[in-house]
């Protein structure tokens, strides 16, 4: 993995505080980190845009954050665990990692 995808992979993670934070802040501090989440995952999504595919970085920045937001909201937020929305959740990620793995080939391709 290169810098760029660890960057798109960490503004996905960080995706999930953001999103998280704009449902549950109730204090200015939360609504503070909720706000600094936003610009550096932006920020990351923005840097790795710079080098890599910008369709495949936003496919694959949404998908970790969309996973990740779902995981979040039953592991700490009491939603109730559904089957159909984990397995929903797992297609997604095949789609996501599906798409990386074309960026990759394309990425080959143009160099070589």
């Amino acid at each position: 993995m290169n810098r760029h995808w660890l960057y798109v992979l960490i503004g996905g993670l960080i995706e999930v505080i953001w999103v998280s934070g704009l449902k549950h802040s109730a204090a200015w501090w939360h609504w503070l980190i909720t706000a600094a989440a936003i610009a550096i995952s932006f920020w990351l999504i923005i840097e790795a845009s710079r080098r890599l595919p910008v369709g495949t970085v936003y496919a694959v920045f949404t998908g970790i954050g969309t996973a990740g937001t779902v995981i979040a909201e039953m592991a700490v937020f009491g939603e109730p665990f559904r089957w159909s929305k984990t397995l929903l959740i797992a297609l997604l990620l095949v789609g996501v990692i599906g798409l990386k793995l074309m960026a990759e080939g394309t990425n080959e391709e143009a160099t070589s």
